[in-house]
């Protein structure tokens, strides 16, 4: 498991239990803060089932406003983070279920800029790099969305989020044999696509953060409380 990754289960975890506490007084601060830190993980699921970047959005939000309206039902029998993540894969799902086949998305016109990636800390980004990590990523995108669902969502929660085999194979309702199986086909049909200068860079796909992420909860918490008007 890579230190980016590692860092990322670390950060869902930190404090987590005090958190959903406090959302569930409805303390907004708090709401917003699981929100902030469970965009990466459950856009790259949502992305790793349904077809578009903008689909995937929906999803999240779906998945949000199904948590958050029933926090009631989190018995703390597993992490708040795998609850929600479990939320997502059904919701995405069911999305996946009612898409009409006949309204498909135009992932050409989405905006690429957003994949340029800049570290905190670090020198400034000639044109020349930013122009290549936007390539690299995008080549990334493509190989990972190419993927079969089946293949899809189960790698990139191992590989981008961390999750151990057994965990994804209880989320997923599949055999743990299975479900090495399809890890194993995943990686030979990446590796069959990418090329080797490419390699190791998976953190940083599907990536969902600053100004998107700050409307992701702002959208939530609207409805939230328009829910609570009612």
């Amino acid at each position: 498991m890579s230190v980016a990754v590692r860092g990322a289960e670390r950060s869902l975890a930190d404090g987590e239990a005090d958190l959903v506490a406090a959302a569930r007084r409805g303390d907004e601060a708090a709401i917003r803060e699981l929100i902030r830190r469970l965009n990466p993980r459950l856009f790259r699921v949502a992305r790793g089932i349904v077809a578009s970047d903008a689909e995937a959005e929906e999803v999240v939000q779906d998945t949000y406003l199904a948590a958050f309206t029933r926090l009631d039902r989190f018995e703390g029998r597993a992490r708040f983070s795998t609850w929600v993540t479990r939320i997502a894969i059904n919701t995405a799902r069911m999305h996946l279920r009612r898409a009409r086949p006949a309204e498909d998305y135009d992932t050409v016109t989405e905006d690429r800029n957003r994949r340029i990636v800049a570290f905190p800390g670090g020198p400034p980004e000639t044109a020349d790099c930013a122009l290549g990590r936007a390539q690299v990523r995008a080549l990334l995108e493509t190989a990972i969305a190419g993927l079969p669902p089946e293949l899809r969502l189960p790698f990139l929660l191992h590989e981008v989020e961390g999750m151990k085999l057994r965990e994804i194979a209880r989320a997923l309702s599949v055999n743990p044999v299975t479900l090495r199986t399809r890890m194993f086909r995943a990686r030979r049909q990446l590796r069959a696509a990418l090329a080797e200068q490419v390699s190791g860079g998976f953190e940083a796909v599907f990536p969902f953060g600053g100004a998107r992420c700050a409307r992701m909860a702002d959208r939530v918490i609207a409805a939230l409380r328009a829910g609570r008007r009612r």
